[in-house]
């Protein structure tokens, strides 16, 4: 692994590829038996792999074989700060409504969790949690793309209410309870909280190479490759004026995939022309947010193992 930083170079034009994804979010964790209890049991998901790091045990739980969230358990660090910078929701998301509607049930039903509230994005409908250490927690589903309204080219995102009630009575479906697990589900996006939204935006946006999408929410800024509605978005509704996160329970990484290797060196170079501080092992780019928040940019094919190894 090299660590790099180099004077500037002219930076390439480029933005992330379209099909730029998210993979498995990263938390660290006080009671790792008890959140992977939560996690199997209110989002269904299941054990795909552990490994352990000298004191550390690594827990990855997902659908199938799609990594949807690794558990680190480090229990001698404080409890999440609601007010620095770091993680306000992974979300989840999944294909249709039937299984939304299956695991937003499961989820209910887990008393170690809370339920928050459900919003109609106009671009997707979602419902919101927080697990037992207090990691916010978004499921979701997309409405099909056609149906994502823009004025003069700015997509449109709303937050509007969605009776939950009513939307399980229209969607819930017993073999789909039954057989929740087995439908597809992996994170959509991730959803932080920072210090200062003109910060976020140089790093996310600038330097990263994800596109704005909606900027019109008061203290957030919402960006995604590929004309998604956002693969991450950024908000200081908390954490307004927050430094560097000190080390605590919650988000330990975010973690991004792209398709080749000519997409990690327009990162690379990037990176480089901006002055930023970066490892590349050939396979991953990672480096900290200006809160210290860990970014791993990397190729797919790994699958787990890959996701384990980072």
């Amino acid at each position: 692994m090299t660590t790099t930083e180099t004077t500037a170079t002219p930076a390439p034009d480029r933005v992330l590829s379209a099909s730029t994804g998210m993979d498995a979010v990263t938390l660290r964790v006080g009671d790792l038996e008890k959140m992977t209890s939560y996690y199997a049991n209110a989002l269904a998901l299941e054990s795909i792999e552990e490994r352990t790091r000298g004191r550390e045990v690594h827990r990855v739980l997902g659908r199938g074989r799609t990594p949807m969230v690794r558990l680190i358990g480090t229990p001698d660090l404080p409890a999440v700060d609601p007010r620095q910078a770091g993680l306000f929701h992974t979300a989840f998301l999944f294909d249709d409504a039937k299984a939304l509607a299956a695991t937003v049930l499961h989820a209910a039903q887990d008393q170690r969790g809370r339920f928050t509230g459900s919003s109609d994005h106009l671009v997707s409908e979602a419902f919101y949690f927080t697990d037992p250490e207090g990691n916010g927690i978004e499921l979701y589903v997309d409405r099909d793309r056609s149906q994502w309204q823009y004025d003069h080219g700015s997509l449109q995102m709303s937050t509007l209410y969605l009776d939950p009630n009513a939307y399980l009575q229209r969607n819930l479906d017993e073999d789909t309870v039954q057989n929740v697990a087995r439908t597809a589900g992996k994170v959509g996006h991730v959803h932080l909280q920072v210090g200062d939204i003109p910060t976020a935006r140089a790093f996310y946006v600038d330097a990263l190479g994800f596109e704005t999408t909606v900027d019109t929410y008061p203290g957030a800024l919402f960006a995604a490759a590929g004309g998604y509605h956002h693969h991450v978005a950024m908000n200081t509704w908390n954490s307004a004026g927050a430094g560097p996160r000190a080390a605590s329970l919650g988000l330990g990484d975010v973690a991004i995939t792209v398709p080749s290797r000519d997409d990690l060196d327009a990162l690379a170079a990037r990176l480089t022309h901006r002055k930023l501080q970066f490892s590349d092992d050939g396979r991953a780019i990672s480096l900290d947010d200006p809160w210290g928040t860990h970014v791993t940019v990397a190729l797919p094919g790994g699958g787990v193992e890959e996701v384990l190894a980072r």
